[in-house]
């Protein structure tokens, strides 16, 4: 074959043209120009077609937009916790996801119109219905949806109208659609189906049916076991009384797998920086977080199912904590064992078997340190409590050493310390306590304490104030406040912080009481009467506001009703003279001379040796006319005679050590065995300390004027100088008003009670 011809023509057919030049170029195109590739001499491009805002398309997408806004607002704001905002942006949505169908419906055919979105703005109107408890705008709001068929998987959402039943108490109603909404879900769907049914154990549960809730949780068990549904499994079963299904229930409560990995994942197997860096990050990562709060939450579980069926699956409660114990032991909760065992001592002692707690308690010497920090930390407090300071110290101290970081040791080792009047060392250790753990309330309390008996009440002020931001409630904190502002000499604020206390505890006698002596020595009388009062119908039996009313309704000139206040107080202290002296003057200046002068007589049978009550008497019967004057003045004579014979035989340096010489502004408060001093722990008073903040520092002055402190049945005698009989006394309830003239005739003799000053051998005890 020969070689293609080129130029020729062949057979008179023109041969094909080949490509001289580049494609698309000429040589006349780049005479006179740029090289521009690009085109860019063209210029810019043209602009882009404007969109038309007013179409109608526009407008609904525009709406549309703003409707999905509306509902995440409203997401947005219950999450936050504003409730209320999140129902008005809910319902804004609505209002503008109709008018958004309206407007579609015009423009397009009904099959284009959003379900998805109609099906989201009312699932959140209805929910957030439910947040803001507007339970039936919420079950209407579901049964829009549930109606409405073209909606998929709506029957799900009987669930949520189940849950609103069950919080209006209407069991059955919210059994009957958590079952409607069972029927309505797959078998595919295990773990939904699962939670449902154990809404309705807890909803038969709550009516009582037993039986079915225990079918409930049965099968849950068997299916798909979880903490919640072995914890209500055995609470069915203690109802209904069934030892042995309590103790399979524990037992497949104790076999919950807990689906957490192990802590030898965080522990680094080399030396590897980049490996020690990842297992750092993870130690405390949100998964680490919430393996601790899953297993947090089972140790609650399996604690408190055990104390609950421990006294009840055996013959005793020891017995049942025996088999708790081994039960655990013998599972993956092994270090529960040893709080199991502390729970059992804890019950001993609710039982008032002190010993066995002891016994039980002093078995954790031995064990490893946190568990001896507990028992010994129990163990010093009980000590504490029997007085029994060196024993409570010695194991206060064996709980600190085996865990320094536990805050209730050092709160015990400081309540030893300060015991025993240490109160500097003892802050030291309520400071290192609260250091630990600053929510430890019981150590800011008692530093609180140590700092108002070293008078730095600044700090003690500040210590309480912080107290009661954390327990607003607590009638301790806010009585150890208003105490406080006492000390200060801040009266104001002391009142102010006791009616905040009275408004917690408004029966407590001792916070009334108090009030009434703020307000009396602020010069109050009505308030001090009214608090006084007040305290007193609560408790009637406090001398000291028996006496302080007493004293009242002497100042204002109503003997007739002080005379019961005096009565009941010789009730409470029936060895106490001064009282019943007290009743017979109250009748004398009431005019009732008859009922005084019997008064007087009983008082001398009962107080033989009394030589006040003979001198009421003597002058008495001498102002009567009786004839039994000349028998009481005999009597007088002979014991003021025996007085002075004492008096002599008595060393001269005894006589003035004696109480009855003590002057009148030294009032000593005797110990009572019914007065109200002694029985303030049994008053539920706020405070707590040993009577220290209920001062009487005014009440000697107070009623000095009106009542004259009376001689006891023990005081020496002393007999006058003269051998001749002494009839004269004072009225202990100060001078009698003048009583109005009833004759023309003047008296040459007026009587007067209160001219003669009281001897040395009156004055009070």
């Amino acid at each position: 074959m020969g070689r293609p011809m080129t130029g020729s023509i062949q057979d008179g057919v023109t041969r094909p043209m080949t490509a001289v030049r580049a494609a698309g170029f000429t040589k006349a195109a780049f005479r006179g120009s740029a090289f521009d590739p690009l085109g860019q001499s063209r210029g810019p491009a043209p602009p882009l077609e404007t969109k038309n805002e007013d179409s109608p398309e526009e407008k609904i997408r525009q709406l549309e937009k703003k409707v999905n806004e509306l509902v995440e607002e409203s997401c947005i704001a219950n999450s936050c916790g504003d409730l209320k905002l999140a129902l008005e942006k809910a319902k804004d949505a609505g209002r503008k996801e109709r008018v958004l169908v309206r407007q579609r419906e015009q423009v397009t055919t009904p099959e284009n119109i959003n379900l998805d979105l109609t099906y989201s703005v009312l699932f959140n109107l209805a929910s957030q219905y439910s947040a803001n408890d507007m339970y039936a705008e919420a079950l209407n709001t579901y049964q829009v949806i549930v109606k409405n068929k073209i909606f998929s998987n709506a029957g799900r959402l009987k669930v949520n109208m189940g849950n609103i039943y069950l919080k209006q108490r209407n069991y059955s109603k919210a059994i009957k659609f958590y079952r409607m909404a069972l029927d309505q879900i797959p078998s595919v769907h295990k773990e939904m189906r699962i939670k449902i049914m154990q809404n309705i154990g807890v909803a038969f549960i709550k009516t009582g049916q037993y039986s079915d809730a225990i079918n409930s949780f049965e099968h849950i068990m068997n299916m798909a076991p979880n903490l919640k549904a072995g914890f209500n499994l055995i609470l069915s079963y203690f109802a209904i009384g069934d030892r042995e299904k309590m103790k399979k229930a524990f037992q497949k409560l104790i076999a919950v797998s807990l689906e957490i990995d192990d802590d030898d994942k965080y522990i680094s197997p080399s030396d590897d920086t980049h490996t020690n860096l990842v297992i750092e990050a993870i130690k405390n990562d949100h998964l680490r977080q919430m393996e601790h709060e899953r297993k947090a939450m089972a140790e609650k579980y399996i604690m408190t199912a055990a104390k609950l069926i421990a006294p009840v699956i055996e013959s005793s409660f020891a017995v049942g904590y025996d088999w708790c114990v081994e039960v655990v032991k013998a599972s993956q909760y092994v270090e529960l064992a040893n709080d199991l065992e502390i729970n059992k001592a804890i019950t001993y002692l609710r039982q008032k078997e002190f010993n066995q707690a002891v016994e039980t308690l002093k078995m954790f010497e031995k064990k490893d340190s946190r568990v001896k920090s507990a028992a010994a930390t129990n163990l010093s407090f009980l000590y504490y409590l029997e007085n029994e300071f060196a024993q409570a110290s010695s194991y206060a101290d064996l709980a600190v050493n085996s865990d320094r970081y536990n805050p209730s040791a050092l709160t015990n080792k400081g309540n030893t310390v300060f015991a025993n009047g240490d109160y500097e060392k003892a802050a030291e250790f309520y400071k290192e306590a609260l250091r630990n753990d600053s929510s430890c309330t019981e150590a800011l309390y008692n530093i609180g304490l140590t700092y108002k008996k070293l008078n730095r009440l600044d700090e003690a002020l500040d210590c309480f104030l912080k107290l009661h931001a954390i327990l607003r409630n607590s009638a301790q904190v806010l009585y150890q406040i208003a105490n406080v502002y006492e000390l200060m000499e801040d009266p104001n604020q002391a009142i102010e912080w006791l009616m905040q206390l009275i408004s917690v505890v408004p029966a407590d006698s001792r916070a009334l009481s108090k009030l009434g002596e703020l307000y009396d020595s602020e010069g109050d009388k009505s308030q001090a009467f009214q608090y006084y009062y007040e305290s007193y119908r609560y408790f009637p039996s406090n001398i000291d506001v028996i006496e302080w009313l007493g004293a009242y309704y002497i100042d204002t000139q109503f003997c007739e009703k002080a005379i019961q206040y005096f009565e009941r107080a010789s009730l409470i202290q029936p060895t106490q003279v001064k009282w019943q002296l007290m009743v017979a003057s109250c009748f004398r200046r009431s005019g009732n001379y008859q009922k005084a002068l019997d008064t007087y007589k009983d008082i001398h049978r009962k107080f033989p040796e009394n030589v006040e009550c003979l001198r009421f008497l003597v002058r008495l019967c001498t102002d009567i006319g009786l004839k039994e004057v000349q028998e009481y003045a005999t009597k007088l004579k002979r014991l003021e005679k025996m007085k002075e014979i004492r008096e002599q035989n008595q060393p001269s340096g005894v006589a003035r050590s004696d109480p009855a010489f003590r002057k009148v502004g030294t009032r000593i408060k005797p110990g009572r065995d019914g007065s109200g001093g002694s029985r303030s722990k049994r008053e539920g008073s706020a405070d707590h300390e040993s009577g220290q903040n209920y001062s009487a520092s005014s009440k000697g002055e107070r009623l000095s004027a009106k009542l004259r402190a009376l001689p006891g049945t023990n005081e020496p005698y002393e007999s006058s100088s003269n051998k001749e009989i002494d009839a004269s006394y004072v009225d202990p309830l100060g001078p009698q008003t003048e009583r109005p003239k009833t004759a023309a005739k003047k008296r040459v003799e007026e009587e007067d009670f209160a001219d003669e000053d009281l001897g040395d051998y009156l004055l009070p005890e």
